[in-house]
């Protein structure tokens, strides 16, 4: 090998490592925002479509009986439900319609095929995102014992407490073999999230019962 021809070889290994590092640092770049986004961009369309839901249906609330014809209608995915108020974690938010992708970036998602929380029994499921879409459930691990929960709905306001807490496998089974979802005599809730913090391997639930 000539000596001209070993710097044009350094020259261009020095040339593609250069490529090679900025092509790095580029996907890097992207990787960044597109986290940036998932963990706290997707949060101002949560908050965006919240405050177009709130005016509207806090003008309704306690408008209607449980006995209306209304209260037993189809409802249909993204409509507004009720508005959930946690203190011990500090939320307060609209609860809609439906655990589908686009109805849970409005907010905590009612599972339609549970009760709802005008009827004299059954058992109420809300979904909620942890670390996305505003994170309504981030803190929900919080929960203790006898803490309020209170929805709020047209057909009146419904008080209950925590009786437990409990973590499942993704399917939200219980040790009993039965679901959390599964329908109770007496009007109960339960709030279901992902678990641990940014990962989807189990589901964190919180079970509470209604108080009259």
């Amino acid at each position: 090998m000539g000596r001209a021809e070993r710097p044009r070889r350094r020259s261009r290994l020095v040339l593609a490592l250069r490529t090679a590092g900025l092509l790095l640092i580029a996907a890097g770049v992207a990787i960044g925002a597109n986290l940036a986004w998932e963990l706290w961009g997707t949060g101002l369309t949560t908050n965006r479509l919240q405050a177009e839901l709130r005016p509207g249906f806090e003008r309704r609330l306690g408008t209607r009986a449980p006995s209306h014809p209304t209260a037993q209608k189809v409802r249909v995915p993204g409509d507004a439900v009720a508005i959930i108020e946690i203190p011990r974690i500090d939320l307060d938010m609209v609860v809609v319609e439906g655990i589908d992708t686009v109805s849970l970036k409005k907010g905590p998602g009612h599972y339609a095929d549970t009760a709802y929380p005008w009827q004299d029994g059954g058992r109420v499921g809300i979904a909620g995102h942890r670390t996305t879409y505003a994170q309504p459930f981030y803190d929900l691990d919080k929960m203790r014992k006898s803490d309020p929960i209170i929805l709020a709905t047209e057909y009146g306001t419904f008080r209950y407490v925590v009786t437990r807490t409990v973590i499942t496998d993704p399917s939200g089974i219980l040790a009993s073999g039965r679901s959390v979802l599964e329908q109770t005599e007496r009007p109960t809730l339960v709030l279901t999230t992902c678990n641990p913090k940014y990962s989807a391997a189990e589901r964190l639930i919180v079970v509470a019962d209604r108080v009259d």
